[in-house]
């Protein structure tokens, strides 16, 4: 294990280290736009779909296991999930609760990463190997799907409140 931690490279636990500020941020309640809302589930798709071409491929197994697993995380917790979203006095602001799941999340998804990138060096046979690939998409697809869910929730949320998430006045 020693030789896998030393051998990561410096810019791989400056990011754990500036998920780490990003979720202890979102453990408090904070006043924020609609835009900026959506920016950090959007960008951490983004990488994940990223990680995924560069890993497996665009092919269909490895982009449906992860669309599966998205689409399902995301309808279950857009359906069950709990509302965090709240007024602002301040016009075109939101407050958000805090909360710890944004840093479970976020390690998770750091994990998913983190952990197929070990087992792609350790052994690089495993990017053709049907199961693993198909295994690593849905749990990444998982949990983008939650931090997805929680998206359209909160602009929902933010809808029901009068706050259009489109609008120019919600500009981050």
């Amino acid at each position: 294990m020693s030789q896998i931690f030393t051998h990561t490279p410096v810019h791989v636990w400056a990011i754990l280290a500036g998920l780490i500020a990003l979720g202890l941020s979102a453990m408090r309640e904070r006043e924020m736009t609609a835009r900026r809302l959506a920016i950090l589930p959007l960008v951490i798709v983004v990488l994940s779909l990223n990680g995924i071409g560069d890993k497996f491929g665009f092919g269909a197994f490895p982009l449906g296991a992860w669309m599966t697993g998205c689409a399902a995380a995301a309808a279950l917790v857009r359906r069950f999930g709990r509302s965090r979203i709240a007024a602002s006095n301040t016009p075109g602001r939101i407050r958000v609760g805090g909360s710890v799941a944004p840093l479970a999340i976020m390690m998770a998804v750091f994990c998913t990463k983190y952990a197929t990138a070990v087992m792609l060096a350790v052994r690089p046979e495993l990017a053709g190997a049907m199961q693993a690939v198909l295994g690593v998409c849905a749990v990444s697809g998982l949990f983008n799907g939650v931090l997805l869910g929680r998206m359209v929730r909160d602009l929902g949320d933010c809808r029901a409140l009068g706050l259009p998430a489109g609008s120019a006045r919600l500009a981050a």
